[in-house]
């Protein structure tokens, strides 16, 4: 999710479309929270780690 969300990030900072920027954003932040959470040993949905 995180590569996924910067892969859109910098298309769209290349492209200067907007949308891609702001849902880029959005994928990285939330993969990195649930990264960290992962990390932390919490499960986070019903899953222990999320790859």
């Amino acid at each position: 999710m995180i590569i996924l969300g910067l892969i859109l990030l910098i298309i769209g900072v290349v492209a200067g479309i907007g949308i891609l920027t702001t849902i880029g954003g959005i994928l990285i932040a939330v993969g990195a929270l649930l990264w960290i959470l992962g990390a932390m040993g919490r499960a986070v949905g019903g899953r222990k780690h999320y790859f």
